[in-house]
């Protein structure tokens, strides 16, 4: 009996144990990162310092790439994609941080959630939910149509804080805009020590 209980409860804990998968591709110029991602999907981005672009496309598919004079130095650089019970995560870390440009294209219909250390970070054609945060450097964000948004909350602690589209920067040190509108979507950015873009396409 007591045998049979551990059996069953062996197989229960197996039963409620998240699956993970996980994809990391070093030496890019060798093997090409690009992977098959669905729209609408929810995805964590983790991007340590340097210059990044992220971009939305009509291809459902994650594709990183990157040139600059350092990228024949840039095969350390790596990409991990880690899908499990929380979502889907990238991480790309590694490589040298100057003259070297990393693009990352993802569907564009993508809710996305990006954490950055230092550097500059642009971000277009995603729409979705967006909550983005860059410790040092300066972020650009093409919003799109602000009639998307239920919230935009974008803020500086210091620097500067440019968003015409949606309202005037408020504060003495550093800068936010809020404001509210009949769209679904939120927008959460932010920056500690720099300047932020907040710009619409429409």
């Amino acid at each position: 009996m007591r045998k049979g209980m551990l059996i069953l409860l062996g197989l229960l804990c197996a039963s409620i144990t998240p699956a993970q998968t996980k994809l990391e591709v070093r030496d890019l110029q060798n093997h090409p990162f690009s992977v098959p991602f669905a729209a609408e999907s929810r995805l964590r981005v983790h991007l340590r310092g340097g210059d990044f672009r992220i971009v939305g496309t009509d291809d459902n598919r994650i594709v990183v790439r990157f040139t600059g004079r350092n990228a024949d130095q840039a095969r350390d650089l790596t990409v991990r994609l880690t899908e499990n019970a929380k979502g889907n995560e990238l991480r790309i870390f590694h490589g040298p941080r100057n003259e070297l440009d990393v693009t990352v294209e993802i569907p564009t219909h993508t809710d996305l959630y990006v954490r950055m250390s230092g550097g500059d970070l642009d971000l277009e054609h995603v729409t979705g939910n967006k909550g983005v945060s860059l410790v040092a450097g300066d972020l650009k964000i093409d919003a799109g149509n602000p009639g998307d948004y239920a919230l935009v909350n974008a803020s500086v602690r210091f620097g500067d804080v440019y968003a015409p589209d949606f309202g005037h920067a408020k504060g003495v040190v550093g800068g936010s805009v809020k404001t509210t509108g009949p769209g679904k979507y939120t927008l959460h950015a932010h920056v500690f020590a720099g300047d932020l873009t907040l710009h619409s396409s429409h």
